[in-house]
C-alpha cells in the first residue's frame, strides 16, 4: 500500500576509491524501482498481517484454543510488522527527497489523492457492513466517528489518518525550508493539534460523549518518516556490499517479534525496538537492489496499483477468512490456509485496484 508518488530503484555500485560513494544510480528519470520493490513487499506483507490476525482473532488469541490455528497467524501477522514502519518510510522519503512539494497547492493535489478515495471507502465499507449485519453501530453513528478518524468496519485505514498528518508536517516544514508562507496549511496542522482538547472540553460541557478525534501522528510515526527518509536517500555502499547481515537482523527481529507477541503482549506496538530492528533490516537488505529490466513496467504498474490494494483488500480478506478460517485447524492445513488466503487476498485486491486504474477510477478508487 502507498498514498504516494511511485519511487524507483537502482543497483549499488562501489564507490571509487578517491570518492565519496555514489547515490544509487536511478534506473530512468530518477525513478527508484527499488522503493517500487520495497512499496510491494509492504503492501502484500500488509495483507499477510491482516490475514494472520484474522487467524489469531479465531481463537481468541490464545494458542490452547487451537495451536495450529494460532501459530500460523501469529507467524504470518508477525512476519508482516514491519510494513508499517516502512510506508511511513517512504512517505517520509518522498516529501523530504523523492518529490518534495514545491508550494502549497501542490501538497493540496497529493492529499486530495489520498483524502477522496478514503471518503469513498469509508461509505463502501459502511455499507458492506450494513449488507452483511457486521456494523456494530448505526451506519448514520459510524459515518459521523468516521469525520473524526474512528472507522471501526475499516480498521486499516487508521494509517491514513496518521498519514495524512504526518505529510502535512513534513510538507510544511519544507516549503518554510524553500522560503515559502504556507499559512493555510499551518491553520490546518493548528486546527488538527488542538481539536482533541477542544472536543474534550465541549464533551464535559455539554455532558455529551463525542467521537474520538483521530487526525494525528504518534511520535514514531514521524521518527519512522524521517529516519526512513535518510536510510533510503543513503548512497549506495553505505551499507556494506553485502546484504546478508542486514537479512539475518531482520530474520532476528522477526523472531524477538514472535515471541515477544506470544509471551508478552499481542499486538507488539509498532514503536517497539524489535519491530524497528525488524524493519531496518528489511529496508536495507533492499535498499538499492537493482530490479531486471524486463521487470520493471510490471513492478512499476503493481506499485502503483497497491494503494487501490490496500484500500479494497479487507473488504476481500473478511469474506475469505469468515468462510474458511476455523480454531480447528492442524498445522499444515493451517499454514497452507494462511499463505492460500494470503495469495487469494493479494490477487484478488491487485487485479480490482488494476482493473479500476484501466478504468480511469483511481482518482477516486485510489
Amino acid at each position: 500500500m502507498s498514498t504516494t508518488p511511485p519511487a524507483s530503484a537502482s543497483a549499488p555500485a562501489p564507490a571509487p576509491a578517491a570518492t565519496a560513494p555514489e547515490t544509487p544510480r536511478p534506473d530512468r528519470a530518477g525513478h527508484r524501482y527499488d522503493i517500487d520493490l520495497i512499496r510491494l513487499v509492504c503492501s502484500i506483507a500488509v495483507i499477510g498481517l491482516h490475514t494472520g490476525s484474522a487467524f489469531v482473532n479465531t481463537v481468541g488469541r490464545t494458542a490452547a484454543e487451537g495451536p495450529g490455528t494460532y501459530w500460523a497467524g501469529l507467524t504470518a501477522d508477525s512476519a508482516g510488522r514491519f510494513a508499517v514502519p516502512l510506508f511511513f518510510a517512504i512517505a517520509g522519503w518522498v516529501v523530504l527527497v523523492g518529490a518534495p512539494p514545491k508550494d502549497g497547492a501542490r501538497l493540496r493535489r497529493r492529499i486530495v489523492r489520498i483524502v477522496v478515495p478514503l471518503a469513498v471507502w469509508t461509505a463502501l465499507y459502511l455499507a458492506w457492513g450494513k449488507l452483511r449485519d457486521t456494523n456494530d453501530d448505526p451506519v448514520r453513528g459510524l459515518a459521523l466517528d468516521s469525520v473524526f478518524a474512528s472507522v471501526r468496519p475499516a480498521y486499516h485505514l487508521w494509517y491514513l489518518y496518521a498519514y495524512l498528518p504526518v505529510i502535512m508536517v513534513l510538507g510544511l516544514v519544507v516549503l518554510v525550508r524553500a522560503g515559502k508562507r504556507p499559512w493555510g496549511l499551518g491553520a490546518v496542522l493548528l486546527v488538527l493539534a488542538s481539536a482533541p482538547s477542544l472536543l474534550g472540553d465541549v464533551a464535559e460541557a455539554t455532558g455529551r460523549e463525542l467521537p474520538r478525534f483521530g487526525w494525528a501522528f504518534a511520535p514514531y510515526q514521524l521518527i519512522y518518516a524521517v529516519l526512513g527518509a535518510l536510510l533510503l536517500a543513503a548512497p549506495a555502499g553505505a551499507f556494506g556490499r553485502r546484504r546478508w547481515p542486514w537479512l539475518l537482523l531482520a530474520a532476528a527481529g522477526l523472531a524477538g517479534v514472535i515471541a515477544y507477541q506470544h509471551e508478552v503482549h499481542y499486538a507488539i506496538p509498532y514503536a517497539h525496538v524489535l519491530v524497528a530492528l525488524f524493519s531496518c533490516g528489511v529496508l536495507v537488505s533492499l535498499h538499492g537492489v537493482r530490479v531486471p529490466e524486463r521487470m520493471r513496467p510490471s513492478l512499476a504498474r503493481l506499485s502503483e496499483a497497491s494503494f487501490g490494494a490496500y484500500l479494497v483488500h479487507v473488504l476481500v480478506l473478511g469474506v475469505l477468512t469468515d468462510a474458511f478460517v476455523d480454531a480447528d485447524l492442524g498445522g499444515p492445513a493451517a499454514v497452507a490456509l494462511v499463505v492460500g488466503i494470503t495469495v487469494a487476498t493479494t490477487a484478488l485486491s491487485f487485479g480490482a485496484a488494476l482493473l479500476w486504474g484501466r478504468a480511469g477510477a483511481s482518482k477516486v478508487l485510489g
